[in-house]
């Protein structure tokens, strides 16, 4: 085949635009080996990993911040670690979106965001135990002291168990030593599910208690200066009800994100959730991101800190004992 002279623009042009075609093709067939060679089975976004790091470290810092100025220090080892851990968890994220073919950031990332959340859900336990304290707690199956240590304790236990097995996982030097971790965190988490839909379940039976004013035992009776007994009954106030409002919100959030984690890790190290990109970002990060700044908005600081309440008919009243039906 003749070329003429005028041809000859168009001949280089086509071999330019195969080259590039070329390349553009190498490209992708590369990306493509990385991806199936990452421990992730992708390639993690970096954008999302630098707005996931902002939006936690905002959040910790204002939790942290909040915890001294309302000298709620049980918000420290809670909210402020949960964001600790996040934090240190999408930086490595973050790391592996640079260097995605590394296995030290993976494993760093996989066991700070299974256990992260954890500390953050028995924070919601306290405020439900704050918050029974203010409305009455002869409407709870539970005294507020014992919903703090039976579920925090329940949380602890499912933070260890989590904490076992993301360590096994991340020092494994063998598949079926990471296949052992993960079905210990897996463990771990069901039992965090669990907990969480018992501690669910009570608090949507105290809520109806109190808004159909059917208490499950009488706890306390106060008398007024006329020797009148009335029952202690503490007044939904908007700010308790915001205060409500927020722990549900929160709970919801850390509960799917926990049904999440629990399909996740049953489907193994290279099912299709955990391989999916968008299903982490969106059910995990987004899930402990509405938590977390549901909390910093309608904190319990402001929304259950004491409010001077007049008596019921007159003067001072005047507690007696217990009783129970």
């Amino acid at each position: 085949m003749e070329y003429r002279y005028s041809d000859l623009p168009f001949f280089f042009s086509s071999i330019r635009f195969r080259r590039l075609t070329m390349s553009y093709v190498n490209g992708l067939l590369f990306a493509r080996g990385a991806d199936l060679n990452s421990p992730y089975n992708y390639d993690p976004t970096k954008y999302v990993a630098i707005i996931m790091v902002i939006l936690f470290s905002i959040s910790t810092a204002v939790h942290t911040g909040q915890a001294l100025y309302f000298r709620l220090w049980w918000l420290l080892p809670t909210a402020c670690l949960c964001g600790t851990a996040e934090l240190i968890g999408w930086g490595a994220r973050l790391w592996s979106s640079i260097s995605p073919l590394l296995d030290t950031p993976f494993k760093m990332q996989i066991a700070l965001t299974i256990i992260a959340p954890t500390p953050l859900v028995a924070a919601n336990f306290i405020i439900l135990g704050r918050l029974i304290s203010r409305l009455g707690p002869q409407y709870s199956r539970l005294s507020p002291k014992w919903y703090t240590i039976i579920f925090c304790s329940c949380d602890v236990v499912s933070l260890v168990i989590q904490g076992v097995g993301g360590g096994l996982a991340a020092s494994a030097d063998t598949p079926s030593g990471a296949v052992n971790g993960a079905h210990i965190m897996l463990g771990g988490i069901v039992f965090q599910l669990v907990a969480i839909v018992v501690y669910a379940l009570l608090a949507m039976e105290f809520f109806l208690r109190y808004l159909h004013d059917k208490p499950v035992r009488n706890i306390a009776t106060h008398f007024t200066s006329s020797r009148k007994p009335i029952e202690v009954r503490g007044e939904m106030t908007r700010r308790l009800q915001l205060m409500s409002g927020a722990l549900i919100f929160s709970t919801l959030s850390l509960f799917i994100r926990a049904v999440y984690r629990t399909i996740e890790l049953s489907d193994g190290w290279n099912g299709r959730i955990i391989s999916t990109e968008v299903y982490f970002n969106v059910l995990d990060g987004a899930m402990v991101i509405l938590a977390m700044y549901t909390v910093n908005i309608l904190h319990p600081g402001v929304l259950l800190s004491e409010v001077p309440s007049s008596d019921a008919s007159s003067g001072s009243t005047v507690p007696v004992e217990m009783s129970h039906i």
